[in-house]
């Protein structure tokens, strides 16, 4: 199946190939047709499945297909509700990119940053809104946000929203949309409380579902290294200047730090180019040339820039930073032994990701070996802070626990541990109406 069959109107097609996509994944081909049709949907479905583009692709061509706004209107016609900033951003990202054909505005708000940006481009108005609740509920309470004409809400990682304890924001959001529109639901478990929850605001919903992320992959070789944040680049430039990296790929949370990693090795002299969304598609390409050939040794890359990349060959792949979403850790590794070669996955923690890590190990079902022995550990006021996010230093695996070592830092192979879903069992489901 190509997207073509899925009757997406030529601007999204050609902004989907852009992207370097040619077929849709299964959620994608299951999601879309009944989000065209106006259906309420309940998606089973993790991050990493592409079940972004199962919603946006579809909202995007809703939007266009009705009358353009009168000139300067923009009022919030799509609101879509995320846990975290870094998954927020990335949804962001991804209707940028699949709507850069589209007359169609949208923004960004999440909170721990200053919300003034924020407020003047909802001023300016936006046809499609992606929040966290906290931030979304304060620029609600200032009379920043309307939703007078919302046609679609999409939640999404409904159950990590009850993880993180926002489940009560999310309902007083709920409260204050419109009863007549479109509501889909994703989330990667149905435990009770989302149950409850779908069944309250989807009317007739059809349910996708699509297989979880099954494993780590069996030669990938794991380790994590717990360094302060200002010593990140350094300890990377210290690691590349080993031969044995032959072609590496390193992920970055933000484009800026993208650039900032490239720059630091530049400066080692040691080739990198960065790819993210603020590069032209000409410049993607030519640094994705480069890296396949072997020109470009490390290629530095944002979550959202490297999906598509099926690079053979990839000895190394180092998370720069650790992704808060679990799911993201594996298929990040995964892009190192492929076609049954060996590899290496190094990870590099701070105090304040420690908690990630946490979430990885319970996903995997095993600790990622610590490589204690390198020029940049952790100061001891870092390793307090390490130590007390992941319930005190006597954690086998933990920042100021026991650590394996592996002399001149080479990590140890780790078995390919069953990444399963957690708690929170799939059961059948069936939403009343509203």
């Amino acid at each position: 199946m190509r997207f073509e069959d899925l009757r997406l109107i030529d601007p999204l097609v050609r902004a989907v190939h852009a992207e370097g996509y040619e077929r849709p994944t299964p959620i994608q081909a299951q999601a879309i047709p009944h989000v065209l049709a106006g259906r309420d949907l309940c998606g089973v479905a993790q991050t990493g499945t592409g079940k972004t583009a199962a919603f946006a692709l579809p909202i995007l061509q809703r939007l266009m297909g009705e009358a353009a706004p009168r000139a300067g209107a923009h009022p919030i016609r799509v609101l879509v509700l995320s846990p975290t900033r870094e998954l927020a951003a990335q949804i962001g990202e991804s209707f940028a990119a699949y709507g850069r054909h589209t007359h169609l505005r949208h923004t960004v708000v999440f909170g721990g940053v200053g919300q003034e940006a924020q407020t003047q481009a909802l001023r300016r108005g936006v046809d499609i809104l992606v929040a966290t609740p906290g931030r979304l509920l304060d620029l609600m309470g200032q009379g920043f946000v309307k939703f007078h004409a919302l046609e679609v809400f999409v939640l999404d990682e409904a159950d990590r929203m009850l993880d993180m304890g926002f489940i009560h924001d999310v309902r007083k959001v709920i409260a204050v949309l419109p009863q007549k529109r479109q509501t889909l639901l994703f989330s990667a478990t149905m435990p009770r409380d989302i149950q409850e929850l779908a069944g309250r605001i989807l009317i007739d919903p059809v349910r996708v579902e699509v297989t979880p992320v099954a494993t780590t992959a069996e030669k990938i070789a794991q380790s994590v290294y717990f360094v302060d944040q200002a010593n990140k680049r350094r300890l990377l430039v210290d690691l590349l200047r080993d031969p044995a990296i032959t072609r590496a790929l390193v992920f970055s949370r933000t484009k800026h730090g993208a650039n900032r990693v490239v720059e630091q090795l530049e400066r080692a002299q040691i080739p990198s180019v960065a790819i993210h969304g603020n590069k032209s598609q000409n410049a993607r390409e030519r640094a994705l040339t480069g890296f396949k050939r072997g020109a470009i040794r490390v290629l530095v890359a944002t979550d959202i820039a490297a999906r598509g990349i099926d690079v053979e060959d990839i000895s190394h792949v180092i998370n720069f930073d650790i992704p808060e979403v679990p799911e993201t850790y594996v298929h990040r590794i995964g892009r190192t032994a492929r076609a049954g070669a060996e590899g290496i996955a190094v990870s590099f923690c701070d105090a304040e990701e420690r908690a990630s890590l946490r979430d990885i190990e319970r996903l995997i079902r095993m600790p990622v070996p610590v490589v204690s022995d390198h020029p940049y550990p952790m100061t001891a006021s870092a390793v307090s802070v390490a130590a007390s996010s992941s319930g005190g230093p006597g954690r086998g695996n933990g920042a100021g626990g026991s650590s394996h070592r592996s002399g001149s830092g080479a990590p140890h192979r780790s078995g390919g541990g069953s990444a399963r879903p957690g708690p929170g069992g799939r059961r059948s489901f069936r939403g009343p109406r509203r």
